[in-house]
C-alpha cells in the first residue's frame, strides 16, 4: 500500500484532523528531542485505536503508543508508520465505590493524585510527580518513594492481540500483569494500555494533600525537574543506585554535545538546550562504560529508547 493510501486508511479510522504527517517529536516529548512522526495520530475512542493498530499490523507498518513522552528517547531522524499519542482524548479519571479509581491511560499520575485526594483516597501520593501517564506507570510499574504502580493496581485495560492481525480489548486482572521491577507483562508482549482501576483507601484530603506537598517539595529539591530530560535515565542496580555509581565513576557533569549528566542529581541526564538523541546515546554509553570500569556494575538505561 503507497504511503498516500495508507495515510487515507488512517483518516478513514480517526479522522483527517487526527492524523498529523511529519509531526515533530520533539513537541511531544519531555526531553524535547525527536525528529518527525511520519503519522502522528489521536484516537478518539478504544475502538479507534484498535482500528490503527489493526490497519498497521495488515499493512506491515511499524507502530508505537505515546502519552507524554516522559521516559522517551525519539530518534534525530524521527520514526516510520504511526504513533499513536493517546494523552489528549484518553484523560478521563472516575471515582468509584469502594475505593476504586479508575484512569484512563492518557490522565496523567498528577491528574490521578489529585482526584484520589479530592475524594479522601489515599495510596498514589507517591506517584503525584512522576510526569507521566497512567498508560505509562502500568506498562513501566512506575515507583518513586517506596510505592509502585503494582501496590495500587487491580486491572489494566489493554488491547492485546486477538489472531491474525487483530486485536481485542481485555481487562487484565493485576495477577495476570506480572509486573517486575520497571516492566509488565504489557510491555514484554506489546500490548497497548487503554487504562487501569486502582485500588485505594480512605483518609483525610487535607493528610493526602500534605504527603503530596511533602513528595513535592522533596523531588524539587532534588531533580532537575527545571531541565528537560526523561526522568531517570538508568534503572536502579541490585543493591546500589545509580546516581552514586555515576558519582562514584566521575560522570557528573560529563558533557557530550547538549546532553549532560545533570549537577544536580547523577541519575539523570538532561538536555541542555540543542541535545540530539546521538548526543543523549553517546552520553548514555560512555556512562556505563565508566561505570562498568569503576565499579564492574552494568547500568542499563530505564528510559525507553526509540529506533
Amino acid at each position: 500500500m503507497s504511503a498516500p493510501s495508507f495515510e487515507k486508511s488512517l483518516q478513514d479510522i480517526v479522522g483527517s484532523q487526527n492524523v498529523r504527517p511529519d509531526e515533530p517529536l520533539v513537541e511531544h516529548t519531555t526531553f524535547r528531542i525527536g525528529g518527525p512522526a511520519q503519522w502522528l495520530v489521536t484516537p478518539r475512542s478504544e475502538d479507534e485505536v484498535a482500528g490503527v493498530v489493526s490497519t498497521c499490523e495488515a499493512a506491515g507498518v511499524p507502530w508505537r503508543v505515546l502519552g507524554l513522552g516522559s521516559n522517551v528517547l525519539a530518534p534525530d531522524e524521527g520514526l516510520d508508520g504511526a504513533t499513536l499519542l493517546l494523552a489528549d482524548n484518553f484523560a478521563a479519571v472516575e471515582v468509584l465505590p469502594g475505593g476504586l479509581v479508575r484512569a484512563a491511560a492518557g490522565a496523567t499520575n498528577a491528574e490521578v493524585a489529585a482526584a484520589a485526594r479530592d475524594a479522601g483516597l489515599a495510596g498514589y501520593e507517591f506517584a503525584s510527580g512522576i510526569p507521566g501517564t497512567i498508560g505509562g506507570a502500568a506498562i513501566m510499574n512506575a515507583g518513586a518513594y517506596e510505592g509502585q504502580f503494582s501496590d495500587v493496581a487491580v486491572e489494566v485495560r489493554c488491547l492485546v492481540p486477538a489472531g491474525a492481525e487483530s486485536w481485542r480489548v481485555a481487562n487484565v486482572p493485576a495477577p495476570e500483569a506480572a509486573w517486575g521491577y520497571r516492566t509488565s507483562r504489557m510491555m514484554r508482549e506489546g500490548w497497548v494500555v487503554l487504562g487501569a482501576t486502582l485500588q485505594l483507601r480512605a483518609d483525610s484530603p487535607a493528610a493526602i494533600a500534605a504527603r503530596i506537598e511533602e513528595l513535592r517539595e522533596r523531588r524539587e529539591s532534588k531533580q532537575p525537574l527545571e531541565m528537560p530530560s526523561a526522568g531517570s535515565t538508568f534503572k536502579r542496580p541490585e543493591g546500589h543506585f545509580a546516581g552514586a555509581l555515576i558519582q562514584e565513576a566521575g560522570c557528573q557533569g560529563l558533557r557530550m554535545g547538549g546532553a549532560q549528566v545533570s549537577e544536580k542529581h547523577a541519575g539523570f541526564v538532561v538536555n541542555t538546550g540543542d541535545a540530539t538523541a546521538a548526543d543523549v546515546l553517546a552520553l548514555i554509553a560512555e556512562v556505563q562504560r565508566r561505570v562498568r570500569q569503576t565499579t564492574g556494575v552494568e547500568l542499563e538505561p530505564e528510559v525507553r529508547l526509540w529506533q
